[in-house]
């Protein structure tokens, strides 16, 4: 009897001792894998601000291009108007134009008035069928 007692005792207490030992090393494996997770989101979090930081970086010194371009195309168009434009007049009312674009308030320039409407047809004289006319386009058989 005695070894039958050994028999069954001997694989139970293997049991309970791989249980006991297996729960130890599986609660000290966790807060290893759970120091991972936390490591690699602070690591992408990291990324992520390095990234945007990098973002409005670029995006300030495109403004700054940006806004400096826009004073050389200024500076430009008001050396244009000042050598090319044909009469004082013109050359006034282009610079008086520009400096208004740059103080913020613009003023439209008024179209001129036409006295006359614009035609959809071809003129003729006074002694020729118009496009219309029955014997336009005909020759005469005299």
């Amino acid at each position: 009897m005695e070894q039958t007692l050994a028999t069954w005792l001997l694989p139970i207490v293997g049991l309970i001792a791989g249980i006991a030992i297996g729960y130890l090393v599986a609660r000290s494996s966790a807060p290893n894998r759970t120091q991972r997770q936390v490591d690699d989101l602070q690591e992408r979090f990291d990324t992520y601000q390095s990234e945007v930081v990098t973002h409005f970086n670029t995006t300030a010194s495109l403004l700054r291009k940006l806004t400096s371009n826009y004073q050389d195309i200024q500076d430009h168009l008001s050396d244009g108007a000042s050598r090319l434009a044909l009469d004082e007049q013109t050359r006034q009312r282009l610079m008086a134009a520009l400096h208004e674009e740059k103080n913020g308030s613009r003023e439209r320039l008024s179209s001129p008035a036409f006295t006359e409407p614009p035609k959809d047809y071809a003129p003729k004289g006074d002694d020729t069928p118009g496009t219309l006319h029955e014997n336009f386009g005909l020759k005469s058989r005299h």
